[in-house]
């Protein structure tokens, strides 16, 4: 890959641009794990890019390549996988060429890669700090977001658009009362791209006496989008489809299961409403044996019932998110 820089941000750009070519494929990897709690992305560039790489001829289907090389940046195998989204934004791009990023979402467990390799694994928070509410509201949408958003709010030369602005600030990070709405990632990283806060829309983007970042670990090129696209979809996704049990081991407690659950959404669920639903959906079955390591007296292990994925095809199901 041919690495670029441009208003202080490394970019980099596919390695398949060649003169006269109008367009360009990018496959990118979101690959998800969580550890401890923490929902994790797997990443390169000292933690500044997904994995990535352009489609060739030799790549048998856009998946094939993608794998191919998310293996040979990170030594690691990917699971689970489905398409995520396709981006073709000109102004994305950081590059002359028009690039489309076919991105996918993966879903595994942390795995350490080996020593040669360049991939490791960073908090999704450390990239989107407003997005993690399981404690409360960060105290930095009060501190740093609000005051900034409304300084873009106030600049708008026209009633009406301050008035637009206004709303989307309050819908997307539920300001002046407005709930929060965790499923409106993309949504709050857009508004933030727009309104010059964040480090990708460039320090010409920023209002006058404001820094162009609020904090959050930028990417290069639109990573930082893309991936917030991934934790949109994910976000929606584990509401109506066990896809969560991709991420937790054979074997597990249901306090573990709804922690894993809490990490991904950014927000607390109701213990036993939570529960009620695990159990109604009969998505998991006992083990017989118990965990012994839980720092108080030993709790039920399960598993999930693989069967349910068949059953579900033929009378539908909905695994809803019960917020305390």
């Amino acid at each position: 890959m041919q690495t670029l820089e441009r208003d202080g941000i490394k970019k980099v750009a596919p390695s398949s641009f060649a003169a006269g070519q109008a367009i360009a494929v990018d496959l990118i990897a979101v690959t998800v794990a969580v550890t401890n709690g923490d929902p994790r992305v797997l990443t390169i560039e000292d933690e500044g890019a997904l994995p990535s790489g352009p489609f060739q001829v030799g790549h048998r289907s856009l998946q094939s390549g993608l794998r191919a090389w998310v293996e040979r940046q990170t030594s690691l195998p990917l699971g689970y996988m489905e398409q995520l989204y396709t981006f073709a934004d000109r102004d994305r791009a950081g590059v002359e060429q028009q690039v489309i990023s076919i991105s996918y979402l993966g879903l595994t467990r942390e795995q350490r890669a080996s020593g040669e390799s360049e991939a490791g694994w960073g908090s999704w928070y450390a990239y989107f700090p407003w997005e993690d509410h399981r404690i409360g509201t960060p105290a930095m949408i009060a501190r740093e977001l609000e005051p900034r958003l409304r300084d873009w709010i106030e600049a708008a030369r026209e009633l009406e658009q301050r008035q637009t602005r206004l709303q989307r600030a309050s819908i997307t990070f539920g300001l002046d009362g407005r709930p929060w709405n965790e499923d409106l990632v993309l949504q709050r990283y857009e508004l933030l791209f727009e309104a010059g806060l964040i480090a990708e829309s460039g320090p010409a983007s920023a209002l006058p006496g404001r820094a162009a970042t609020t904090g959050g670990r930028p990417m290069i090129l639109d990573h930082r989008r893309i991936l917030a696209t991934g934790i949109a979809r994910l976000r929606a996704k584990i509401k109506y489809h066990p896809v969560v049990f991709e991420l937790m081991p054979e074997t597990f407690t249901l306090l573990q299961l709804q922690r894993c659950v809490e990490a991904l959404a950014g927000r607390l669920v109701h213990k036993q409403n939570f529960r009620r639903l695990i159990e109604q959906q009969e998505l998991v079955e006992e083990t017989g044996q118990a965990a012994q390591d839980t720092g108080g007296r030993p709790a039920k292990l399960f598993r999930f019932r693989r069967a349910v994925f068949t059953e579900r095809a033929i009378v539908g199901t909905k695994l809803p998110i019960s917020k305390a």
